[in-house]
Parts: structure tokens; C-alpha cells; sequence
């Protein structure tokens, strides 16, 4: 019997182009998961995407807004189930992997499960790829802690309470790196499980752009570390500060206590500025540093007032079903 019996399944596949692929990516998911609803998101494609996912049998939808991010933040918002596969449509990702993502998160108890891709930081298609991928996971690890190993994969499983407590902020292809995000944060419960990786097929071509998503994700980074960790990221300005006042200082002063003169009054008044700005920033960053925890209090909060997934659900009906218990209520 299949692990996800019994539960609202929904495939989310978000597409920009994918005519060359997605009908048959839709068919291996039917195969897969033919209980599931299987939901194409089609981000202004001109070639035909959204008709022949359409003949494959899926539902498809349109988010005219361009970029990834946007299709994740329409799919979570208007897609209702209990577990949410979402993977990309151009056959990169094995369709029948995905019963393994819903075992893993309902084993493991999780709000997200990962499917690593096998081999993509040796080889990603390009080296650039390759060499952005360990620069990037490497950079996440030292930024936010170890819960990942692979943040860029498209492939992942979710529980209804993750998919809609998620902000989905991210425009485009950063929305994977919010999403590792958001789960370290909130210390979600997420599992990896590692899977083939395939490669595109003739006629598919790839949507990334080595320097310029790199540039955004780059981006995404500062901006997710000032928003989580301000009081880090505000520190380092506030002490790069107060060391070159102190730099600009120390020969005044000691001419100071040496001869009872300032013979450099604006070399003085200059590191005086440089300290004052620096305290700010300091300032700035504790209490920054207490709202960013609050925020996170309040999203935690939000999270745990969504109704329980089937993660959570099935050992309380286990325990309703143990003898006595009837009687005890």
C-alpha cells in the first residue's frame, strides 16, 4: 500500500518553456502518484508549455509575475493538501522518487524533506554551476548552521503546516534558499534524502544565468542574514568602525599626553565621528537583534496554530485506538 494513502497529495510543478518535457514529467508522476493532483504553474511560457501539460492531464494555472518565487508563493497560497511534492518540469527529477520523499517525511516526522542531487557539486552541467553550488552550500553552512547539504535542489516534500506558514519573499531562483532558510529559523523538523539527479534532455535548454542568479543569490544571502542575524551583520560595521577610530585616535591622543596640545583638531573631530557612528550601528543592531527574535516567536507561533499535518495526526489516532482509552475519557 502506498505511504501517502489516505492523504491529499498535490505536485506542484512550476514552468517557464518546458514544452520539451513536461508532458512526459507529468505522465511519471501519474504513474508515480496516481492519486495525487498534479498542478502545472505556467510562468508565461511561449512555447506551448501550458497545453501540452494540459493534454498529459495536469491542471494548469498561470502566475504572470516572472520568476520562480513568484509561481512557489501563488502554488502555496492557492493549493490546499496535506503533503506537497514539488519538483521542475524539465525532467531532471525522477517522478518515481517521489513516494520515497513522502515515506521519508512521514517516517521522519518532518515539515520538509530535500532531495539532494547525487554528484551536483562534482558536476552540475557547467563548472560555473558546480563551483557555485559548493561556494553557495558552503556559505549557507558557515552562515545559518549544517542542516543541508544541497540548498539549490528543486525536488522537495512538504507538510500543509510548512507550505503555509512559509513567506515566500524571493522573486526567482533564490525561493530554495528561503526555504532552507525559513525551516532553520523556525527549527522545523526537515530530513534530506539523497536521489538521482538526471540531465536535460535535447531541446531543453537551461534557465539559469551562472553570474547574474548568482549575483541574486549572492544578494538573497546578506539580505537573509541581515533579517535573521542583524545583530552579527551590524556588529562587523559597528567594529570596522570603532577600530579605524581608534586608528585615528591613538596618535592624537598620545600627542595629547605627550604635549598637552591637539595640533590635529580635525583628525580628531573625524574619529570621534567614526566612534559615534560606530555605537550606533551597535545600537542598531541590539535592537534590531530583539526584533528579528520576536519576529521569529510570532512566525513560530503562526506555524504551530496551523492545523496539524498527517505527520502529526496519525500517532494521536493511534493512541485513541489503544484498549482503556475510550474508557478513560
Amino acid at each position: 500500500m502506498s505511504d501517502s494513502a489516505g492523504h491529499r497529495v498535490a505536485v506542484l510543478l512550476p514552468c517557464y518553456n518546458e514544452a520539451a518535457t513536461i508532458a512526459g514529467v507529468v505522465r511519471g508522476f501519474r504513474e508515480a502518484l496516481p492519486d495525487a493532483t498534479i498542478y502545472v504553474y505556467d510562468n508565461n511560457s511561449t512555447d506551448g508549455t501550458a497545453l501540452q501539460a494540459m493534454l498529459a492531464g495536469a491542471q494548469v494555472q498561470r502566475e504572470r509575475r516572472q520568476g520562480k518565487g513568484h509561481v512557489v508563493r501563488r502554488m502555496f497560497a492557492d493549493v490546499d493538501a496535506d503533503i506537497y511534492i514539488m519538483a521542475d518540469g524539465d525532467g531532471t527529477y525522477a517522478p518515481e522518487d517521489a513516494e520515497e520523499l513522502i515515506r521519508t517525511l512521514l517516517s521522519e516526522r518532518a515539515d520538509m524533506v530535500v532531495g539532494t542531487r547525487r554528484g551536483v557539486h562534482h558536476d552540475a552541467g557547467r563548472n560555473g554551476h558546480a563551483f557555485g553550488n559548493r561556494l553557495f552550500n558552503a556559505l549557507y553552512r558557515f552562515l545559518f548552521g549544517t542542516g543541508f547539504t544541497d540548498i539549490f535542489s528543486g525536488y522537495r516534500a512538504f507538510s500543509r503546516r510548512f507550505a503555509k506558514s512559509f513567506p515566500a519573499v524571493s522573486p526567482g531562483f533564490e525561493i530554495e534558499t528561503e526555504m532552507s532558510v525559513h525551516a532553520a529559523r523556525l527549527k522545523l523538523p526537515v530530513a534530506e534524502l539523497e536521489l538521482h539527479y538526471g540531465r536535460r534532455p535535447e531541446g531543453s535548454v537551461s534557465k539559469l544565468s551562472t553570474f547574474r542568479d548568482g549575483a541574486r543569490i549572492l544578494w538573497m544571502f546578506a539580505m537573509l542574514t541581515k533579517e535573521t542575524r542583524p545583530f552579527a551583520v551590524f556588529g562587523v560595521f559597528a567594529s570596522l568602525m570603532l577600530a579605524a577610530s581608534l586608528g585615528f585616535m591613538t596618535p592624537v591622543l598620545l600627542e595629547y599626553f605627550q604635549t598637552g596640545l591637539v595640533s590635529r583638531l580635525p583628525t580628531w573631530i573625524f574619529s570621534l565621528a567614526l566612534l559615534m557612528i560606530g555605537l550606533l550601528l551597535l545600537t542598531a543592531g541590539l535592537i534590531l537583534d530583539s526584533l528579528a527574535r520576536a519576529r521569529a516567536e510570532h512566525l513560530r507561533l503562526h506555524y504551530m496554530n496551523l492545523p496539524l499535518g498527517p505527520a502529526e495526526v496519525q500517532p494521536r489516532k493511534a493512541a485513541s485506538a489503544r484498549p482503556g482509552h475510550a474508557d478513560a475519557a
